[in-house]
């Protein structure tokens, strides 16, 4: 953090994007580096730009570290999305309609809200939540659609099932097992990860021990902003989902870990 730059030894990567190792960063995440105040310098409100926008200026910022060599939690995804937009020919909220939407039967799962189901949106406990009606420029890799737990049940499913679900083939399960795949080596920083020396990180998932033997089983999923949580775990056969919309603000006494360690006591008792 000392405001110094030197050049890169190795470009990002899709995997370095996949497995947040891509040195990007995100402001919040960041708000006294001097990167993190060259973010919100340069785009401060992003909500008005493409994500390929994003991702040309991201382009122009130095990277927080060496690719590959530590996790740090950022923009990752939005650039991803934005690859995903240039891979396809498509933007993104066509591919993930085409791709995952319509064959899982996830008709109510937008980057925004048609006013006619305006009332009902899960209002936030705490916080001031944008216009989710409003049909925004970025469509984000990394946040930004709006769901219902019914339509996140059956991705869930999906998940579960070895990324089938009603004969909708979405995953092959070879992929899977590779996005279930520890990628935090002993060479990576845990500086930055938010579980610490616990758990690891996949392809776009946190991985967590579901016993005490860090090396034994683990679930797969990962959180929201606002208090949501879902994981997936085979061993189990279960899936978990968790929905709170509250940013900021006092803690509950009741959140996504402790309903997570209540679904884990009472499988062991």
């Amino acid at each position: 953090n000392s405001g110094e730059t030197r050049p890169a030894q190795h470009s990002i990567t899709v995997a370095n994007l996949l497995t947040h190792q891509s040195g990007l960063i995100q402001a919040i995440f960041s708000p006294d580096s001097d990167l993190g105040q060259m973010y919100q310098r340069d785009f401060a409100d992003y909500s008005n730009i493409t994500a390929r926008d994003l991702a040309r200026r991201l382009g122009k910022l130095p990277v927080y570290f060496e690719p590959g060599t530590a996790w740090h939690y950022g923009h990752s995804t939005d650039v991803l999305g934005a690859v995903v937009e240039v891979a396809a020919g498509k933007t993104l909220d066509v591919v993930l309609e085409e791709r995952i939407f319509t064959p899982l039967g996830m008709d109510e799962t937008t980057f925004y809200v048609p006013i006619s189901k305006s009332n009902r949106i899960a209002e936030p406990f705490h916080g001031v939540m944008a216009d989710n009606t409003e049909q925004r420029t970025m469509l984000s890799g990394g946040g930004g659609l709006n769901s219902t737990t019914e339509d996140y049940v059956r991705f869930a499913t999906m998940l579960l099932n070895s990324g089938e679900y009603n004969g909708a083939r979405i995953l092959e399960e070879k992929t899977l097992d590779l996005m279930r795949e520890k990628r935090i080596g002993a060479d990576v920083s845990r500086e930055f990860f938010f579980y610490g020396e616990a758990g690891d990180w996949g392809l776009g998932f946190h991985l967590q021990p579901t016993t005490d033997d860090p090396n034994g089983p683990h679930n797969f999923g990962w959180r929201g902003i606002g208090g949501t949580i879902f994981i997936v775990d085979e061993e189990n056969d279960l899936f978990m989902i968790y929905m709170e919309q509250k940013r900021g603000g006092p803690r509950a006494p009741f959140n996504n870990n402790v309903a997570q360690q209540m679904v884990y006591e009472a499988i062991q008792n």
